[in-house]
């Protein structure tokens, strides 16, 4: 029998005998079987950036948590560090699996916190935790159970999965991680749909709208997105998605319904896409910022453009404009988001290195509406940022 150099070193201690190993080796571990099938990935997010003048203290709220961009304002940054172990549906016809990601590090603080949050802060968040069922019911219904990413939106919260380096305003006002039941159902080869049914509009595991809202009360969401066929010419392989959710905001104290309609599209010319996306927010009546207010809105519309100008080299630009409710302004609600905007961020990606992406980034966020600038009575905001992402 050949033993790897660790039980060499434990059987010449004493500690384990050969007939032990040998009776180990006879029958798996219970342990080693239930792991069998899952895999661990993740990556670790940096940044550095520098932003151009002085007094970041109102810097657009442009991180994948929410937070004001002077936290990470002319420095060094970890962003986050994200592990994922998963064990994806068996193939059988009754079969499960699972997901669990686990962020660290700033851009996990306050992401999807537990109820025990206020109590015990601190820069971990869990992100897609769930249990998967797979149930054969006509093409094959599977559903979440747990904690997972809402369905609507253009972007979303893993940098490296974006065209883009820093979030959009539309990401911004859209809710991110819900806690509830998702179920996922493929009609035919091009449409798929989903509708769930969760605790609240906003992120918290756990969270729940009582006592503001009855016992009972629950954020209701459905979506289909459309998959171009091949038959459609270089339109082929283009996805257009839409839908809708509503629910209570625990965070905020008000109810909201989301609407988005977005997609991306193969273009005539060879290595270009195009993108659109539009997010619709409308507040009921509601006291925010401790003062009454009637109905309120917020909307972003974004045009996205990729060009993969070489096997390593991508270039990726957006345009966005954005539109809020004047009261939202300097409330958690509108944190970030002056009355009125535009920005224009321009990324240029390289793949140098394996398992690397590579990132330069510039932005411009323009104040629309003087009364409401960025900070210091300035109406620009400017960013060049670098991001470098290890994904394994």
């Amino acid at each position: 029998m050949k033993c790897n150099a660790w039980t060499n070193v434990l059987m010449a201690a004493g500690l384990v005998s050969l007939p032990a190993v040998l009776h180990a080796e006879e029958k798996p571990s219970t342990v080693l079987t239930a792991l069998s099938g899952t895999t661990l990935s993740g990556y670790v997010d940096t940044s550095a950036h520098w932003n151009f003048g002085t007094g970041n203290a109102n810097l657009p709220a442009y991180t994948p948590n929410g937070q004001l961009g002077g936290t990470k304002a002319d420095g060094f940054n970890l962003d986050v560090v994200a592990l994922t172990l998963s064990h994806p549906v068996g193939e059988g016809d009754w079969s499960a699996g699972y997901n669990a990601t686990l962020l660290f590090g700033p851009d996990a603080a306050g992401y999807n916190p537990s109820f025990t949050a206020s109590q015990f802060p601190s820069d971990f968040s869990l992100k897609d935790t769930y249990v998967v069922l797979h149930a054969p019911v006509g093409n094959g219904l599977d559903v979440k159970i747990g904690t997972y990413t809402e369905i609507l939106g253009y972007e979303v919260y893993e940098t490296g999965n974006n065209p883009n380096y820093t979030r959009s305003y539309g990401y911004m006002i859209e809710p991110t991680q819900m806690t509830g039941v998702l179920g996922t159902y493929q009609l035919n080869s091009a449409l798929a749909a989903n509708a769930g049914i969760c605790d609240v509009w906003s992120a918290g595991v756990n969270s729940r709208a009582f006592p503001a809202k009855a016992e009972s009360f629950k954020t209701y969401m459905g979506s289909l997105t459309f998959t171009a066929p091949t038959n459609m010419g270089f339109l082929a392989g283009s996805t257009v998605s839409g839908g809708i959710i509503n629910g209570y905001d625990a965070v905020n104290g008000v109810d909201k319904t989301s609407w988005y309609i977005g997609g991306t599209f193969n273009t005539p010319i060879k290595n270009v896409k195009v993108g659109v996306a539009h997010d619709y927010v409308n507040l009921a009546a509601n006291e925010i910022g401790g003062l009454p207010h009637d109905s309120g809105y917020q909307h972003a519309t974004g045009l996205y453009l990729s060009w993969q100008a070489t096997e390593k080299l991508t270039l990726n630009t957006r345009g966005e404009y954005l539109a809020q409710s004047g009261y939202l302004v300097g409330t958690p609600a509108g944190a970030g988001l002056p009355r009125k905007a535009f920005e224009v961020t321009e990324t240029v990606q390289y793949d140098l290195w394996r398992n690397v992406l590579a990132r330069v980034e510039f932005r411009w966020d323009h104040a629309a509406d003087s009364g409401d600038p960025f900070s210091n009575g300035v109406d620009n905001a400017f960013l060049l940022a670098a991001n470098i992402i290890y994904k394994f």
